[in-house]
């Protein structure tokens, strides 16, 4: 447990807020009997592992092992820091963290945190200077370009002036550190000495997570001189490809219609945003990562791709196509004409003429199908195979052979090769060749064996406080042959003889090492046994345990033996000889 935090007040916090109510905030549970279940957010799979328990406060993946508490699900699903896990939940919760002026608290406080906190002033700075006679061409820039002044506050839209030094002397007044202020990407260091502003003369877009915490920012010029943007670097905080722009805003419109519009960049997002369509978000690039799928999934399963109807468009569409099916979404495309992007196309026909294009939107096959004909001449067996190599590599990547088969017929019929040649071809392919989404197999921690007398003694513990007291007078921690389950009745002994609370979820707190927490969670979900049943198997547990290091001793006398004879240490030997023959004589 992180000893900068006090543990009653995580013990509150976890009192307070229910793990189900949290991880349902994300993903989609259904009830399994006492628990729940749904596809595991962590990793790929077809059929439900991931079980959270209401009783326990806890949470384990049966597929790829993953585990632990409310902290650690915020910690792994959104990338928090353990403080910043806590002040999220203490918020929702009502718990008064202790002040940060605090010494202790003050080092809690991750670097994570005052980059938010950093990019917030610079939001602010940049808001108020778009405001400002200096930036009057820039509010001119963004009407002519259709932008109200109603989505300019909405998208906290902002300017960079020309001076080299405007955003360094705003921050330094405030004092923020110039490490701080460089570490989040906003300042340049100088050849000969000191710092110079990254943006200057040009229109920032400010870059928000799903939480509405500013991670980085995007800067246009306005006029043609390149580059056109300017991005934020990679920070703590920021990467690239793992953030979706206007998620913030749109997320809750993509939940209600289940199904997300993507298109690539901030003006692509915000005029149609601005005119209506709501359920949308930008890839801030030319292809869709398996991150901002994953972000993305967290909201629907159904999407509708809108790229630049240009070849770098096309390109970036076709490879995005493969990844979302891996993810199991449904994908269609919109494709638009040369030298147009939905930004364009709403201004020039209106959003009705966007949304119209969504709603006649080609399904992947249909869209790829029409790409790679106007690439490959289809008349020719060379052109066909081409083709259908292509179409191959995607179709087999439907999980669904239904669909896999559907499509096989449809491709048969489009270049017109009899079907049983399509499937050769495919059957060449080895499943999911080019799958970069983990899966099962690959997400999956290294198996480990545990006794299982000592697992189930382990959720006996937890299970009965009264336990804890018969066992801890039969066996010792260092009776337990695992180091993992060694350590957890360690941990167990300790609290209980502080008289500390050591459920499950406070439990996770304390084992720092994934395979101890793992092993907790694993065991609170072998079925429940009945009183009579229950005794009997504590009595076995404990047994069992004794007799096998009763065994592993005498295994290990043997070997002691055998080398203090091979040494001639007569001595040593007769000593060994001696323990040994004492621990045959012994009952327990």
């Amino acid at each position: 447990m992180s000893n900068l935090i006090p543990e009653n007040i995580l013990e509150d916090i976890l009192g307070r807020v229910d793990i189900v109510e949290i991880i349902s905030g994300y993903i989609s549970l259904k009830k399994s009997g006492s628990n729940f279940k749904c596809n595991c957010p962590f990793h790929h799979e077809k059929t439900p592992s991931f079980m959270v328990s209401t009783d326990r406060q806890i949470y384990h993946c049966f597929g790829c092992g993953e585990s632990g508490n409310v902290f650690k699900f915020l910690m792994r699903h959104e990338r928090m820091s353990f403080p910043e896990a806590v002040e999220m939940l203490a918020k929702k919760a009502g718990v008064i963290l202790p002040k940060q002026d605090n010494p202790r608290i003050a080092e809690a406080i991750s670097l994570n945190s005052q980059l938010y906190k950093l990019n917030e002033l610079a939001v602010s700075f940049y808001e108020n200077n778009l405001h400002t006679a200096s930036a009057a061409a820039s509010m001119e820039y963004l009407k002519k370009r259709g932008i109200s002044l109603e989505s300019i506050k909405e998208f906290r839209l902002g300017f960079a002036g020309q001076s080299w030094d405007n955003l360094v002397n705003f921050l330094r007044a405030k004092n923020v550190s110039l490490g701080l202020i460089e570490k989040a990407g906003l300042i340049l260091p100088k050849d000969g000495g000191g710092y110079y502003d990254r943006f200057r003369n040009r229109i920032i877009f400010p870059i928000f997570d799903n939480r509405d915490r500013a991670i980085g920012f995007g800067a246009r010029i306005m006029d043609n001189s390149l580059p056109k943007y300017i991005n934020s670097p990679e920070t703590p905080i920021y990467v690239k490809g793992r953030n979706l722009f206007g998620l913030n805003l749109s997320k809750e419109h993509i939940k209600d219609l289940d199904c997300a519009i993507i298109v690539e960049g901030y003006l692509d997002f915000i005029i149609p945003y601005q005119e209506g369509l709501k359920n949308i978000v930008a890839s801030q690039g030319t292809a869709l990562t398996q991150d901002q799928i994953k972000l993305l999934k967290r909201y629907t399963n159904n999407v509708v791709m809108i790229y630049d109807g240009d070849t770098a468009g096309e390109i970036a569409t076709l490879r995005s196509l493969d990844m979302l099916i891996e993810e199991d979404l449904h994908v269609l495309v919109v494709p638009l004409p040369a030298g147009v992007d939905p930004d364009s196309l709403v201004r020039l026909e209106g959003i009705v003429s966007l949304k119209n294009k969504v709603e006649g939107a080609l399904s992947l096959f249909d869209y790829k199908l029409k790409i790679l004909k106007s690439r490959h001449n289809i008349t020719e067996a060379h052109g066909k195979g081409k083709i259908a190599s292509q179409m191959l590599s995607t179709i087999n990547k439907f999980s669904n052979a239904i669909l896999r088969g559907e499509y096989t017929k449809r491709l048969s019929e489009e270049i017109k090769i009899p079907e049983h040649y399509i499937l050769e071809e495919l059957n060449k392919l080895k499943p999911n060749t080019t799958i970069s989404a983990p899966t099962v197999e690959a997400a999956k921690k290294p198996a480990f064996e545990i006794n299982p007398a000592e697992k189930l003694l382990i959720k006996f513990m937890l299970d009965e406080k009264e336990l804890i007291e018969r066992i801890m007078q039969e066996l010792d921690p260092s009776d337990f042959q695992d180091a993992r389950t060694a350590k957890i009745v360690s941990v167990m002994h300790d609290l209980f003889k502080q008289g500390k609370s050591f459920a499950p979820s406070v439990l996770m707190n304390y084992l720092s090492e994934d395979d101890a927490s793992q092993l907790v969670c694993e065991s609170m979900f072998i079925p429940e046994l009945s009183g009579q049943d229950r005794e009997k198997a504590v009595t076995d547990c404990i047994q069992r345990i004794k007799v096998q290091r009763k065994k592993a001793k005498r295994e290990e006398l043997h070997l002691l033996i055998r080398n203090a004879q091979s040494c001639g240490d007569e001595e040593k030997l007769n000593t060994l000889i001696q323990e040994f023959h004492k621990l045959i004589k012994k009952g327990d």
